[in-house]
């Protein structure tokens, strides 16, 4: 498949300072970074190598403090927000997967992924065929009428990665997606994974200490001192 013209996410020269004067910290110190539409890469480094602040600022969480990032071609920041609703954007344009799924334990599962296309204005039922539509894709569609406390871990974590992709993000952010479970179902979620951003045309970054699963990137950022590495990874079948 050819690559698509223009990337998911480019970052350039992407800082943020915490604090000011002789107390400040450069946790980012100019980071550059390109990810495209379909592909899942990994993003490794030490604890207060910056992984955490930089995936809190291509998520729109934080604010950066220089450089430059867009999302499918459009500048979002420039030294400073370049759009008025960040809300909208983490709501519409990003999704999140966590190392704890944080589903809502008062819903089921269908509920659980169609609240975000429910709150972003789709009616009910087609937020519904939205969420089934995902949950048969990654094969927990059983489980559509189960509460949470039904599910296993790795279902857990299925339904959150449908969720994540309820409201047709083209970027999702996963932090640790694999830290709780065992090698099977971790290897399993980096599958899932890799078949979503393919099928989908989703770009995913992968924030991992994981060794279990780092040999599956085609690339890796490695993240040290607030910059970025770039490097082809083994790319290793699952």
């Amino acid at each position: 498949m050819d690559r698509p013209d223009t990337p998911a996410i480019r970052l350039t020269g992407l800082k943020k300072r915490y604090g000011t004067g002789d107390a400040a910290v450069d946790a980012l110190k100019g980071v550059d970074m390109t990810i495209w539409p379909g592909e899942v890469v990994g993003l490794v480094g030490p604890s207060g190598s910056g992984k955490t602040t930089l995936l809190k600022c291509l998520g729109a969480v934080i604010e950066p403090t220089g450089g430059h990032m867009e999302l499918a071609g459009e500048t979002i920041y420039d030294h400073g927000w370049k759009i008025p609703d960040l809300r909208a954007l983490r709501r519409d344009r990003i999704g999140f997967v966590f190392q704890a799924p944080y589903l809502i334990p008062f819903l089921d599962v269908t509920d659980n992924v169609a609240l975000l296309p429910m709150l972003a204005g789709k009616d009910n039922a087609a937020a519904r065929r939205r969420a089934l539509e995902l949950l048969t894709a990654l094969d927990v569609a059983h489980r559509a009428r189960a509460q949470v406390s039904q599910l296993s871990g790795g279902e857990q974590q299925r339904v959150a990665i449908a969720r994540s992709l309820a409201n047709h993000a083209p970027i999702i952010l996963a932090d640790e997606p694999t830290a709780p479970l065992d090698s099977e179902r971790a290897l399993t979620v980096i599958r899932i994974l890799n078949e979503m951003a393919v099928q989908y045309q989703t770009a995913i970054i992968v924030v991992t200490h994981d060794e279990k699963i780092i040999p599956t990137f085609k690339r890796i950022y490695h993240i040290r001192d607030g910059k970025t590495h770039e490097e082809a990874g083994e790319g290793r079948a699952i």
